[in-house]
């Protein structure tokens, strides 16, 4: 919003510039203005020209704000903020600020001179275009972006890498930011989205209890290895009667992995571990541990140490 909120007195132009931050283009501002004096005032520095047709009503650096604002304005009608960028605007945290992120009707295209002569101070902006973007996709917002869950499956799609368009996944639902159904909703609608089958397999492993990176990785390797599946984020009572969150867990042959971020290697998460296994240990119950880079790095070697653990505990594969 712009900072100061506008006088009882004050004119349509001066509410429009508080509720897009200051941004305006100009067929908005000669709406109350004449061409002359919107020229008058970019030419004496009170306000500054950001690019062809979008102004700022002042002459200091953009703020976060005011760049959204200069993106969807100067991509032009129907353009809504939408993957990374839309998502993190909902509050999902861990998501790459820029490149600026627009969404914008398939029938019409953003001017690329416009958008290719942006100042200094603005992120550069990339424009998608969208075929399928019913109501149910869009967020009521300021500046006007997609939904969370759209958001997070287009930024799935337009990932770099696949660990990249999982991590976005498994952060919105991680941080309470959407649900695996709602995401699940939004790829129903959408027949032809990017990595379609990658992003069906990774909800329903997040709806099956897999919320870190790292967990999905240890599902994806157990499939492909032709190991059972685990039952993931399992409640479980320790020796002093206290509630533990297992990471993967063999109930039926009693194997337990835990699966270690970097946080882990810090002494106060170390001894707290330490206890948390013994507890394991001292219950019957096996327990391996994993560094979650060597899930990725080395799935040969984790896959085997699961499967010795799991034909010492009694399991028979199939065939």
């Amino acid at each position: 919003m712009y900072p100061d909120l506008p006088a009882d007195e004050a004119d349509a132009l001066d509410w429009l510039a508080f509720a897009q931050a200051g941004v305006v283009t100009t067929a908005q501002a000669i709406r109350s203005l004449t061409e002359g004096t919107v020229r008058g005032r970019v030419r004496s520095g009170r306000w500054r020209a950001i690019c062809r047709g979008v102004v700022l009503m002042g002459n200091g650096r953009l703020t976060r704000d005011q760049q959204l604002w200069v993106a969807v304005l100067a991509t032009g009608s129907g353009a809504v903020l939408a993957g990374p960028t839309a998502a993190a605007e909902a509050g999902v945290r861990g998501l790459r600020r820029e490149p600026l992120h627009v969404l914008v009707p398939a029938h019409r295209r953003a001017g690329r001179t416009v958008l290719g002569r942006l100042p200094i101070d603005m992120p550069a902006v990339v424009v998608h275009r969208a075929s399928v973007l019913p109501p149910a996709h869009l967020q009521l917002a300021r500046p006007p972006r997609t939904t969370t869950a759209r958001a997070l499956v287009d930024a799935a799609g337009w990932a770099r890498t696949v660990d990249q368009a999982q991590a976005a996944l498994a952060a919105g639902c991680q941080q309470r930011r959407v649900t695996p159904a709602e995401l699940s909703a939004v790829l129903d609608a959408l027949p032809r989205a990017r990595r379609r089958a990658l992003i069906r397999q990774t909800v329903a492993d997040i709806a099956g209890g897999a919320e870190a990176l790292s967990e999905i990785d240890f599902v994806r390797l157990c499939r492909r290895h032709g190991l059972p599946a685990p039952h993931l984020q399992q409640r479980r009572a320790d020796a002093s009667g206290r509630t533990r969150w297992l990471d993967a867990y063999w109930r039926e042959w009693g194997l337990h992995v835990e699966i270690d971020g970097a946080h882990h290697m810090d002494v106060r998460h170390w001894a707290a571990d330490m206890r948390r296994q013994n507890d394991v240990w001292t219950s019957g119950d096996r327990i391996l541990r994993f560094p979650a880079w060597l899930i990725r790095a080395r799935p040969d070697e984790v896959a085997d140490s699961l499967r010795r653990a799991l034909l010492a505990a009694g399991w028979r594969p199939e065939g």
